[in-house]
C-alpha cells in the first residue's frame, strides 16, 4: 500500500504528463499545506485559529501565511453577504451555513458572510 507522499508524488507525476506541464512536478505535500493556510487565514482574518489548525506552537511561524495572504489578495476588497435572522432557528441556520453574527438591531440579529 502507498503512503500519502507516494500517492502525492504518482499523482502529480501523471497529471504533468497528461497536462503536459512540468510546473505540475514542483507541487509537493507543503505547498498544499502552504495553500491551505494562506486560504484559511484569507477567511478568517483569525491568527489563531491558523495557528491551531497547522499545529504550531509558535505564532512566528504562522505568520508567514499571514504574510503571503495580504500579498496574495492585496487588491480584493473584504465583501460580504448579510442575512438578517428574526428568530433561533433563524440564526441557527445561518451560523450552520457558514455566517458569522454581527449585530443586534431593533430586536433582529445580523450576520454576515465574505462572498
Amino acid at each position: 500500500m502507498l503512503g500519502r507522499k507516494a500517492t502525492l508524488y504518482r499523482s502529480r507525476k501523471l497529471i504533468a504528463k497528461k497536462l503536459q506541464n512540468p510546473r505540475i512536478l514542483r507541487i509537493h505535500f507543503h505547498t498544499l499545506r502552504h495553500w491551505k493556510a494562506t486560504i484559511l487565514y484569507h477567511q478568517t482574518k483569525d491568527v489563531i485559529y491558523v495557528k491551531n489548525f497547522l499545529g504550531h506552537k509558535r505564532i512566528e511561524n504562522t505568520l508567514l501565511y499571514i504574510q503571503l495572504a495580504e500579498t496574495i489578495f492585496k487588491d480584493v476588497s473584504d465583501q460580504f453577504i448579510s442575512r438578517v435572522a428574526k428568530t433561533v432557528k433563524g440564526a441557527r441556520s445561518l451560523i450552520e451555513a457558514g455566517f458569522e453574527y454581527v449585530t443586534d438591531m431593533n430586536g433582529l440579529k445580523i450576520f454576515r458572510k465574505r462572498k
